[in-house]
């Protein structure tokens, strides 16, 4: 699989914990950085953590020579997050010449507080 670092997530604090073949996970542990007005967790953040994890499950069932993008992502905020550890479980559901369609969860501890589908884009990388 590829090795691959992805700086934007790494600045916000998050990182990949697991990383296999159609699935990924992402964690973050908060920071007050990442709150909004309210003390609860950042929208933006939650979309980070759940897209970069979607591009992970994505590129985990590519093989060398071809990476992702993403085209779509619509992300369902179920409930505030406000805890100091973040969660995000990304897995293939199905996967195509051209996409990879993909399920997102995000938990707040046990809480499911996100849920998202995601549509990468397949690409060689040689057109990157």
């Amino acid at each position: 699989m590829h090795e691959i670092k992805f700086p934007f997530l790494e600045h916000i604090g998050g990182k990949l914990i697991r990383y296999e073949q159609g699935s990924a996970e992402v964690e973050l542990q908060t920071m007050p950085y990442h709150l909004q007005h309210l003390g609860f967790i950042h929208g933006g953040v939650i979309s980070t953590l759940m897209d970069n994890t979607g591009w992970y499950a994505a590129v985990s069932n590519l093989p060398e020579g071809f990476t992702s993008v993403t085209m779509e992502i619509k992300i369902n905020y179920l409930k505030p997050a406000s805890g100091e550890h973040l969660r995000a479980l990304g897995k293939v559901l199905r996967q195509g010449k051209k996409t990879s369609f993909v399920t997102i969860e995000l938990h707040d501890g046990e809480n499911l507080v996100a849920f998202a589908t995601g549509t990468y884009a397949v690409l060689e990388e040689k057109q990157v």
